[in-house]
This record gives structure tokens, sequence and C-alpha cells, in this order.
């Protein structure tokens, strides 16, 4: 019972920690990009050694591979509780695709997701990690398409079209001087192309 006891406890300190250098590194990444922080700044933020970081994590690429699938795993927990608030299939996924440039405006997740990803962790392991997204988007296209709200198609094309355009649009109003407008002008015109999918 001890030795059980021991090795719980051994677990939950483990847990603790790779939790507090996933939070502080979320923190630093966000303020400072991937490239300006260090792996020194993430320990000394988490007040534990950069020993410490390195026996959690191979690296700072590592690092960041968790604090981006946990950006991910919050962005898609948005997403579906907006979907959910709707009946109608077709303006469930509109609300959820208008639920991610939404969440797309803050500046945190903006520099991790948008900006630094690619160049941190390779644009293949971006797409592996966001692979629930899209799936979810072929879910819900699916869905649609059967009630009739849009053509019947195979929902993988789609999909991806509709996950590309959001995030380059995403990228366009994060790169934007006037943020706000940009994101006005993004919803207005998403809004334009999802009604144009609907049948009447």
């Amino acid at each position: 019972m001890a030795t059980k006891a021991t090795r719980r406890t051994q677990a939950e300190r483990t847990e603790a920690t790779t939790g507090a250098l996933v939070e502080a590194a979320r923190e630093l990444f966000a303020q400072n990009g991937y490239e300006a922080t260090s792996l020194a700044a993430v320990g000394a933020q988490a007040a534990v050694t950069k020993g410490a970081v390195y026996h959690h994590f191979s690296g700072k690429r590592q690092l960041f591979e968790a604090v981006f699938t946990g950006e991910v795993e919050r962005l898609t927990a948005k997403l579906v509780a907006a979907y959910g608030r709707k009946k109608d299939p077709w303006a469930a996924f509109q609300a959820a695709c208008l639920a991610f440039l939404d969440e797309c405006r803050d500046p945190g997740l903006q520099r991790i997701v948008l900006l630094d990803a690619s160049t941190a962790i390779g644009w293949e392991q971006v797409r592996r990690i966001e692979a629930p997204l899209l799936a979810l988007m072929e879910t819900a296209i699916t869905r649609a398409a059967k009630a009739g709200r849009i053509a019947a198609r195979p929902p993988e094309p789609l999909a991806s079209f509709i996950f590309g355009a959001l995030c380059e649009t995403a990228m366009a109003v994060a790169r934007a001087e006037d943020q706000p407008t940009a994101h006005q002008r993004a919803v207005r015109e998403t809004r334009r192309i999802l009604d144009g999918l609907a049948k009447s």
C-alpha cells in the first residue's frame, strides 16, 4: 500500500510540474514569441530549474507542442459549445466558424497558434494536432447535408476549403494594423459565403 501511495504521489507531482511548465511556457510564448523564449526563462517562471524542464520535455520544440496542443483543445471546446447552441445544423456550423474567428482575436492564441506554430513545430505537425478540428467540420457538414440544409457532397473537400480559408482569414486579422475593422470585415464575408452555400 505504501508503495502504491508513493507512486501515486510521484505521478501527481510529475503532473503538477508538467502543468506548471506548460502554463508558464504558454504565458511566455504568448508574450514574447517562440524564438525569444528560453527554457531557462520558462523554468524560472515555473519556479523550477532548467534541468527540471529537460526532465519533463526534450527541448523547447516539445514544450511548444504541448502548449499548442492545449490551445487547440481549448479552441475545440469553444467551437463545440457554439455549435451546440444552435438546433439547425447549418446555423450551428456557421456559429462554430464565427466562434473560431472570435477566439482567434485573443493575442496569446494569435501568437502561438497563428503566427509561431508552423515555424516552431512544422506545418505537418500543426495539421496533425489540428486534425480533430477538421474532423468536426466534416461531421458538421455531413449533418447539414443530410438535413437538406446544403447540397449533398463528400464532406472532406468543403471542410478543407473552409478550414483553410478560416485559418488564413484569422492570420490576416492577426497581422492587420486595425484588427477590429479587419475582424468585422472577415465576419461579414464569412457569413456571406456560408449563407451562399445554404439551400433556400
